[in-house]
C-alpha cells in the first residue's frame, strides 16, 4: 500500500537526520511527499470525505516539509503516526466490507 511506502520513506528520512545524512533525508522525504501527492490526486472530490482527506494530506505535506527544512524529527514522527492510523483505518474498513458489514 502507498501508506506503507510513505511510512517507510519517512522513517528512513528520520534515520538520515539522526545520522546527519542530509541528502538521504531529502531523498526519502521527497519520495514520501510524492506518495502524498499521488494519494491526493486520486481522490474523488464528489464526496465530502475526499475533501477532508485532501485537507489532511495538505497538512501532512506541510509537516513533512517542515521536518525536511528544519530537521524536525517530531514533525516527521507525527506524519508516521498519522499515516499509520490512516492505513489501519482503511484496512479495518476493507475487512468490514469483505465481511458484509456496512461501512459509513
Amino acid at each position: 500500500m502507498l501508506f506503507n511506502g510513505c511510512i517507510l520513506f519517512i522513517k528512513q528520512g528520520i534515520t538520515c537526520i539522526e545520522n546527519k545524512d542530509f541528502a538521504g533525508k531529502h531523498t526519502n522525504f521527497s519520495k514520501a511527499q510524492n506518495i502524498i501527492e499521488e494519494l491526493q490526486s486520486t481522490l474523488n472530490m464528489e464526496y465530502e470525505i475526499s475533501h477532508n482527506l485532501s485537507s489532511l494530506y495538505t497538512f501532512l505535506q506541510s509537516k513533512l516539509f517542515e521536518a525536511n527544512v528544519k530537521l524536525d524529527i517530531d514533525s516527521a514522527q507525527y506524519c508516521v503516526t498519522m499515516f499509520a492510523e490512516l492505513r489501519d483505518t482503511w484496512n479495518e474498513a476493507l475487512k468490514n466490507l469483505k465481511s458484509g458489514e456496512k461501512v459509513y
